[in-house]
């Protein structure tokens, strides 16, 4: 059975089972990444919700494993070396749990450096451009008069999903037949902004083709559904 004592995250959030992964998240478009990750590698893992709603990532204990502050976050009790690990960054632990089963990123050197060009286009542009028209189209921004971030996040999300639906035309995954967590980072994203952030009028998602019948095709695998609810709300 793991030891993970040291890590003073576990006195808030105590392991049940402490010989599986740890997540510490919500199900949020960052935070699903990795449960869709470890859903669809079949590790085993305890998830631990954070409400952000009531800045429990601001907490001593969560600050104590990720210091920025924000969810998703993981203790890996046979991390490298079988000791344990501790992790944050949504984008590093993929490359993480990818490289450590050997699944999710292709092996040959070009198309595995292919796929990390991916999963760095979401973390810069996918996500921040996303979740400003969130901010500006759906919560306080809304109501700010001058509405000129609302069109320049518009505009920049407009044109990021027309980079996504060049590189999917033609094509099943982001890496072609290789289903990989390029695919898995930028899901969250693409559903949250037409969904929750009801931005899809907005950016003219229906003029495009192949980014929606590739997030259908995401949306559809049961692993991508579990990982969506996890950690369940309460």
């Amino acid at each position: 059975m793991g030891d993970l004592s040291a890590f003073p995250i576990t006195r808030r959030w105590p392991a049940k089972h402490p010989d599986r992964l740890q997540l510490y998240s919500l199900p949020t478009p960052n935070g699903v990444k990795v449960s869709i990750a470890l859903e669809e590698l079949d590790l085993p893992y305890e998830p631990h919700l954070v409400d952000i709603g009531k800045n429990e990532s601001w907490t001593e204990e969560f600050l104590s494993l990720n210091p920025n502050g924000k969810i998703p976050a993981i203790i890996d009790p046979n991390g490298p070396g079988g000791k344990p690990l501790g992790l944050f960054e949504s984008g590093a632990i993929l490359l993480y749990l990818a490289e450590k089963t050997g699944k999710l990123l292709p092996d040959d050197p070009a198309l595995r450096y292919e796929t990390i060009q991916w999963v760095f286009f979401q973390m810069a542009f996918i996500g921040p451009m996303f979740g400003q028209v969130g901010y500006f189209h759906k919560f306080a921004g809304r109501e700010i008069e001058d509405k000129r971030p609302l069109e320049r996040y518009r505009d920049e999300s407009k044109r990021l999903l027309g980079v996504l639906e060049t590189r999917l035309t033609g094509r099943q995954w982001i890496m072609g037949d290789h289903y990989t967590i390029a695919d898995i980072a930028t899901f969250g994203w693409v559903r949250n902004l037409i969904g929750f952030y009801g931005a899809r009028e907005l950016v003219d998602y229906d003029r495009l083709k192949a980014v929606p019948e590739w997030l259908e095709r995401g949306l559809a695998r049961p692993a991508v559904q579990r990982g969506l609810d996890s950690p369940k709300r309460k």
